[in-house]
């Protein structure tokens, strides 16, 4: 456990983020976000097998036996190896969400993570910040 915090703050010190240290990160915060710790990864695993990828986030089960097993990787090719990545076509144009729906689009004002959602989350999973910094994105049609 020591060497997963150990390299979370190595990659924090490196990057200025901490991102997994069980994954190899490319230093571009973008391409990264999906691996800042908690990664995007990390409930799913959790709910699956009992544990994260890298077993620093475990359940009760997990927790009580010690019985750790394999954690397959869940994230996607293109995000390991952005090099390998198609390009994607360029267009001109831009979807949004339907406007049939409650849900809005929300930034982060500290770190610029959006979703997608009814309300803004209780705290931003990139940095910590509450509520309070989330402010909705508003389309506005012409």
């Amino acid at each position: 456990m020591n060497d997963l915090l150990e390299g979370l703050k190595t990659n924090e010190d490196r990057y200025g983020y901490p991102s997994c240290p069980c994954r190899p990160a490319t230093g571009v915060y973008a391409q990264d976000r999906d691996i800042i710790c908690p990664c995007d990864y990390r409930d799913p695993d959790v709910s699956d097998y009992g544990a994260c990828y890298c077993s620093l986030y475990v359940n009760q089960v997990i927790q009580n036996s010690g019985e750790l097993k394999p954690i397959p990787e869940r994230r996607p090719p293109d995000k390991m190896f952005p090099e390998l990545a198609q390009p994607k076509p360029q267009s001109d144009s831009v979807t949004i969400p339907s406007l049939l729906t409650d849900r809005k689009l929300w930034y982060c004002k500290q770190c610029g993570y959006v979703t997608y959602r009814d309300e803004p989350p209780f705290q931003c999973p990139i940095c910590r910040a509450k509520k309070e910094f989330f402010a909705e994105i508003r389309l506005v049609i012409q």
